[in-house]
């Protein structure tokens, strides 16, 4: 069995995908808290967090009508799997990234050009990075 033809059986259930997702973002914005001595609150997460998790829904939720709409087959994206890297982990970290900073700055949140490619670089890591993982290992499972 190829490699290709093992990564195209790996498939993960909607929900434990989104929550991947989901944590990982709540994950970037303690981390970003705790680093700029920022109290550690349910509250004060949410805020950081919440343009962020915005801003995945939206991807999520525009990926998942690309798909069901009679999209090309671009990249496979024409079956609706948010666990492939490619389109939907690039498209949504796009999305949380793109979406998120917009929402920082019209809700008068920092959107400094270093926060900008610090948080494109760990939600790229952590989006991308898990959906990549998570193949490898599947991958590894089926030899």
């Amino acid at each position: 069995m190829t490699s290709s033809t093992t990564s195209s059986q790996f498939r993960l259930p909607l929900v434990a995908t989104a929550l991947a997702d989901a944590v990982l973002i709540v994950v970037f914005a303690t981390v970003g808290r705790m680093s700029h001595a920022e109290g550690i609150t349910l509250l004060g997460v949410a805020d950081t967090a919440w343009p962020f998790l915005a801003g995945a829904a939206v991807g999520w939720s525009l990926l998942y009508v690309y798909a069901r709409v009679g999209s090309s087959d671009w990249f496979g994206a024409r079956s609706f799997r948010p666990e492939r890297v490619i389109p939907f982990g690039v498209a949504v970290w796009l999305f949380t990234v793109v979406v998120g900073m917009v929402l920082r700055r019209v809700s008068h949140q920092g959107t400094a050009t270093s926060f900008i490619i610090v948080a494109t670089i760990v939600l790229g890591l952590f989006l991308l990075g898990w959906r990549i993982l998570a193949s490898r290992l599947y991958q590894l499972s089926k030899r």
